[in-house]
């Protein structure tokens, strides 16, 4: 199993969920984040914002699913203009579900 981890722009959320639960994927959190990536924020006159608000959704996918799950993130919250976001993907050791106490997805 893996975790996906996509900050993407707040605007895009909504394309992107319903792109994933087009192409099976259900499942997912959605966390409003602040941050900044390479370009260290924008700057607007004199005032610079350094900490942009960003949205960061994570789900968890079999091992087999995590391209077509990328390649649908990308694809969705795709605009071509800097702080479109990051994917970020790790390693699921183990998966429990709290009622049930069934192991895995």
């Amino acid at each position: 199993m893996k975790m996906i981890r996509a900050v993407i722009r707040p605007e895009a959320v909504d394309k992107v969920a319903d792109s994933l639960e087009t192409g099976g994927f259900t499942a997912l959190t959605r966390i409003e984040v602040f941050g900044r990536g390479k370009q260290k924020g924008i700057k607007v006159g004199n005032v610079v914002y350094d900490n942009l608000p960003k949205t960061m959704i994570m789900l968890v996918v079999d091992d087999d699913s995590v391209e077509k799950s990328v390649k649908i993130i990308e694809d969705s919250a795709r605009t071509g203009n800097i702080g479109d976001g990051k994917i970020f993907i790790s390693s699921v050791d183990e998966a429990y579900t709290i009622r049930t106490g069934q192991r895995g997805l």
